[in-house]
């Protein structure tokens, strides 16, 4: 049955249509495990043009020059009118103002290399998100390049399955890390990582006594973090090692395969979203290397906006699963700044953007980000 790719936004006036794909809707099942590629490297196409982003001061204190009192008024008051009179009109001190960039960041899982019909729904949901720096999960070298060419937009494939997309220029990876800088029109550099986490043995499932993966069943949060810890610790404390030493702004986006600390609390465990309370180590250890989570940080309620991304494919109260937010967007940086979130999904219930038929297992997430030129890089630019 051929379908029609449709996107809206809610608040919009209007639906908007995008060009018919032919697609067809195939069964698609949860919790698929990544694609095995092993290959490597880098792929680049031609980027689509960049866009473009295109005090009256009252000093107060006797230490002051010109502010010391005579006959009980300001001296400044005597020093503005003799200027004035003289024809000279100082401009008043001003705090000169940071340059500024806007840029947006995706985060989304195509669900094994994003077969069939999906691989052209990927393509206009990308298109549609309106982003300029994409973190794909599942998503092997050939098919990146195939979505990358596309979009016109820059490839490197980080990982196994992780390529970083990008309407600006890439420049890849030094030898044995992961982190790719991302160069904006005005010269400024943001550090990009892409991962994505082992998908078992997987903890929510294991509280919950769903068999998977043979993963066995436990009850407590100890036991949790325990088990979490043994399957993505090792490739967690590599990322955060690598970050240690960036300076500048870094992002990192993910399908994670774990829950969040800021989403499995005692309140929202109350709310009947979750079981239990469980510090995630995941998130935590990004936590403490000074990261913040996007999402998070613009909706800070975990219960009225649990954000959940896993999963399109269920029921909220399907026993067999368990709906949860495992894709994220952490930042970290003095003059980066995330201004607004949306999730890109499959009905108006679970998403701000919508696409339909959505062709992944996985809910996007957007961010706007602004960026902010401190002197120091502006000096190195030039500016």
């Amino acid at each position: 049955m051929a379908s029609d790719l449709t996107v809206s936004a809610l608040g919009a006036s209007r639906l908007q249509p995008l060009p018919a794909a032919g697609l067809e809707r195939v069964p698609r099942g949860p919790m698929a495990a990544a694609s095995e590629h092993a290959s490597r490297g880098a792929v680049a196409v031609a980027p689509q043009a960049p866009l473009d982003l295109g005090r009256d001061q009252r000093l107060r204190g006797p230490s002051a020059p010109g502010t010391e009192v005579a006959s009980g008024a300001p001296r400044t008051r005597w020093v503005r009118s003799a200027t004035a009179m003289l024809g000279f009109n100082p401009a008043p001190a001003t705090t000169p103002k940071l340059e500024q960039t806007h840029f947006s960041v995706l985060s989304l899982n195509v669900q094994v290399d994003a077969q069939g019909w999906r691989r052209q729904g990927i393509i206009e949901l990308i298109r549609a998100s309106g982003a300029d720096i994409i973190g794909l999960q599942e998503c092997g070298a050939e098919a990146a390049a195939d979505i990358a060419r596309a979009l016109g937009m820059h490839v490197v494939q980080t990982g196994p399955d992780t390529p970083v997309l990008s309407r600006h220029p890439i420049a890849p990876p030094a030898a044995g890390q992961r982190g790719v800088d991302i160069v904006l029109p005005n010269g400024q550099r943001v550090r990009v990582m892409n991962l994505h986490l082992a998908h078992a043995p997987y903890q929510p499932f294991q509280l919950l006594r769903i068999p998977y993966e043979n993963g066995r069943f436990i009850t407590t949060e100890a036991e949790a973090i325990s088990e979490a810890w043994r399957t993505r610790g090792a490739d967690v404390r590599r990322a955060v090692d690598e970050l240690a030493s960036r300076r500048g702004p870094a992002i990192v986006v993910g399908d994670f395969n774990q829950p969040s600390h800021l989403d499995w609390t005692q309140a929202a465990a109350r709310a009947g979203h979750h079981p239990l309370r469980v510090r995630w180590p995941e998130s935590s250890a990004f936590e403490h290397a000074g990261f913040s989570d996007a999402y998070r940080k613009l909706f800070p309620n975990e219960v009225t906006h649990p954000g959940f991304t896993w999963t399109p494919n269920s029921r909220r109260d399907d026993p067999t699963d368990h709906h949860d937010r495992l894709d994220f967007v952490y930042y970290r940086g003095q003059t980066i700044t995330p201004t607004r979130v949306r999730i890109i999904g499959e009905d108006t219930a679970n998403a701000d953007i919508v696409v339909t038929p959505y062709p992944t297992d996985h809910r996007g997430v957007l961010v706007d980000f602004t960026l902010a030129m401190d002197a120091g890089v502006a000096a190195a630019l030039g500016r």
